[in-house]
């Protein structure tokens, strides 16, 4: 049944799904697309909707990916919100509850072994695994299903040029008044989407 699949997946995410959101990313979608539950297209879709709405992206994606698959895999569930919320709920507790746990213990050992020479060389040896993965993520979502899945090449032009001004208009500081200033996220977010519909619609 899928809906026991989708708990069994999101409770091995919760537990092995080291480094946030981002770093996730790729162990989610091995973990969901692989087996068909929904396509790649789907969830980077998912992914878009996950980073723009308020919360952790790896609770966001769950939650949308919980309501969406049951009505994917299962024609019979396709169309009855029910479901989809039934889906969204158990996501949502099967990744969240592995990593309350882990996190609540994992603080109590920490506080108590802070100076501990193996704890900040086991720290060490993470920080650059979790940046691999978050570049992964990137690496990840560098795909067809994002650039240009409609196959026809102006588009993916734009959308190259969209990812590239987004990430200067994020990432440089630009000057404005004899000031630098950075412009938020979900400022650019903003901008991308009024683009977007203006050069696809």
């Amino acid at each position: 049944m899928i809906y026991l699949k989708l708990i069994w997946a999101y409770i091995k995410i919760g537990l092995f799904g080291f480094g946030g959101g981002y770093a996730m990313l790729s162990l989610v979608e091995h973990t969901v697309v692989d087996p068909g539950w929904i396509s790649e297209t789907m969830f980077t879709d998912i992914v878009a909707i996950s980073q723009m709405t308020p919360g952790p992206i790896g609770i966001n994606s769950a939650t949308y990916i919980g309501y969406a698959a049951p009505g994917s895999v299962s024609p019979e569930l396709f169309g009855a919100p029910v479901w989809g919320i039934l889906g969204a709920l158990l996501c949502t507790m099967a990744v969240v509850i592995p990593s309350y746990l882990l996190v609540l213990y994992a603080s109590h050992f920490i506080r108590r072994h802070s100076e501990s020479g193996v704890i900040k060389g086991i720290f060490s040896g993470l920080r650059p695994v979790v940046v691999g993965l978050i570049a992964s993520a990137a690496i990840l979502l560098m795909n067809n299903a994002n650039f240009n899945p409609n196959g026809i090449d102006w588009q993916l032009v734009v959308n190259i040029i969209i990812c590239v001004a987004a990430f200067i208009l994020v990432f440089f500081p630009i000057p404005w008044r004899g000031k630098k200033i950075k412009l938020h996220p979900i400022f650019v977010i903003i901008l991308a989407g009024i683009a977007g519909y203006i050069i696809y619609i």
